[in-house]
């Protein structure tokens, strides 16, 4: 299918894969020929037995998905432009200008009161299980590095211990823990810890709770994200959990209220329930008053993240953002996710990244252009690594602040937390016990961290946060590098010509210079 961008019918994320491997339509992505007998390992022949559940990336629960379309213009199709001559956020001197100086670090806010000791955070991972049982190594490993970390949507509608009064929320279980986590390991101030909310958290109250009870004061409203064009969803094996759901006002699918809906279930017609919140509807009035609220109940910093929506809902977003004097928007490309977003929907829906961040930056232009008030900038879709979080840096710059990233720090947590477990068991794979079979060997940044934690708690920390902190501490070394390379010592430094287009549609498509025309005026002055 080497001719389309799409890959169809087919894929590890729906378990499905086609006969003729190698003779496959590009269009359909059916098999060249459909034989009368087959099994049906194809994502068609798959739904014509399990239907619905088809939608959805497998196995639920224990996995985060990314779509896996190829965009005709990607972060790949730019290259980072270094240089030889001079220093910007440092003396031009070869024995100072070198790239353990760089400065990483990052303010933003009204009041420039939020600091980070990276330029990323997490961006928003909720009540997915696979959040959930990692929350340990990612609350204290962000922590820990000092950068933010995101609690998303539905926590506290999923929660089971939660006390919910008159429709709204008054105690939590899960939601406590997860912020507790987060504080108790934050380091001189830096990181922050974010809670967001839907239409169904709005309606419980949840961002209020957080403010007056687990002294929270970043806020976000969201508005959607990259991943999928409808509300947030998740599966629920048990009965009981998905009526409880069900009365808290959540589309709950088949009703488990249905006596036939509960006897197929009891009898294994099918295994889980699909809980789905509700789709926002934007309103400029409605959007002012709930700001208005959350000012009012002490809120010290609000947010919005929006999803990958056509160019109007961008425009509608830096605007409300910037009208209504907020800390951060947060814009999320199509593609990525960390839960269950219907497979199709993630490859086939909404603005991929550059595309998307292309707009932004051309939006706050013009709002800055003008003088209006710009809130924070952060950009996500896709990011993994320091020269992808270089690239969406300069692209935005200097409007962006950050990147967001959610799937890759999952992915380094899950990594930690699965090393501990063979640490415990004495089950070190070969791979790993080549550096070692405890903490200390295998995790590069022990020494580090003992040093910084006084020797005092870092016997307590998981590894899954030391997975964590490890990854970051290897993206801060690697951007350091770049951006040494490109003479930019700080981030504020950082320019759109840090980074030049592989290919003309590449810079049709983002403004920025094509390879062969960077410089051009400059080589002009030198060669007269």
């Amino acid at each position: 299918m080497a001719n389309t961008f799409s890959k169809v019918n087919a894929s590890a994320a729906t378990l499905t894969k086609n006969r003729t491997v190698g003779s496959v339509v590009p269009s359909s992505g059916l098999c060249v020929t459909c034989v009368d007998g087959c099994i049906g390992m194809c994502e068609v022949g798959k739904s014509a037995y399990r239907g619905h559940e088809v939608l959805y990336p497998q196995p639920f629960g224990v996995i985060t998905t990314a779509a896996e379309k190829m965009y005709p213009v990607d972060y790949s199709h730019f290259n980072i432009m270094g240089t030889a001559v001079g220093a910007h956020g440092i003396e031009a001197d070869s024995d100072k200008a070198v790239f353990p100086a760089v400065n990483l670090e990052v303010r933003f806010g009204h009041d420039k009161g939020i600091k980070y000791r990276y330029p990323w955070h997490i961006p928003g991972i909720g009540s997915t299980d696979v959040a959930k049982n990692n929350w340990e190594g990612l609350a204290i490993g962000s922590a820990l590095a000092g950068t933010g970390l995101t609690i998303g949507e539905n926590v506290v509608g999923m929660d089971d211990g939660a006390v919910i009064k008159n429709g709204r929320v008054v105690d939590t279980v899960d939601l406590k823990r997860r912020v507790k986590l987060y504080q108790e390991h934050q380091i001189d101030g830096y990181g922050a810890i974010i809670v967001q909310a839907n239409v169904e958290d709005s309606r419980l109250g949840a961002l209020e709770y957080a403010i007056e009870k687990l002294n929270v004061q970043c806020v976000e409203l969201k508005w959607g994200q990259g991943a999928k064009d409808i509300g947030g969803e998740v599966k629920i094996d048990n009965l009981k959990k998905a009526q409880l759901l069900h009365e808290r006002g959540y589309i709950v699918l088949p009703d488990p209220t249905d006596p036939d809906v509960i006897k197929a279930f009891e009898h294994g017609a099918f295994k889980a329930f699909e809980r789905h919140s509700r789709v926002g509807m934007v309103d400029e009035e409605a959007f002012a008053r709930r700001i208005e609220e959350l000012r009012n109940a002490g809120a010290r910093y609000i947010f919005l993240k929006t999803g990958a929506y056509r160019p109007a809902d961008l425009a509608r977003a830096i605007l409300f953002a910037s009208r209504y004097q907020l800390d951060l928007l947060t814009v999320d490309g199509a593609g990525g996710g960390t839960g269950m977003s219907p497979w199709h929907m993630m490859n086939e829906w909404g603005m991929p990244p550059v595309y998307l961040h292309s707009l932004l930056y051309q939006f706050a232009k013009r709002l800055s252009d003008r003088g209006d008030y710009l809130p924070g900038l952060a950009v996500a879709g896709g990011f993994s690594f320091e020269d992808h979080i270089f690239k969406g840096l300069a692209m935005g710059a200097p409007f962006v602040k950050f990147v967001g990233m959610a799937r890759a720090p999952v992915a380094a947590a899950m990594v930690g937390k699965t090393i501990g477990r063979t640490i415990d068991t004495n089950k070190v794979p070969v791979y790993i016990s080549r550096f070692g079979n405890s903490k200390d060997e295998i995790f590069v940044t022990a020494v580090e961290l003992r040093r910084k934690l006084r020797d005092t708690s870092f016997d307590t920390i998981p590894t899954g946060a030391l997975g964590l902190y490890t990854y970051y501490e290897r993206l801060g070394q690697g951007l350091r590098q770049l951006m040494a390379g490109s003479r930019k010592f700080s981030l504020e430094h950082m320019s759109r010509d840090d980074i030049a287009s592989l290919t003309p549609e590449a810079t049709e498509v983002s403004g920025i210079r094509y390879i062969m025309d960077v410089d051009r005026e400059e080589v002009d002055r030198i060669l007269g």
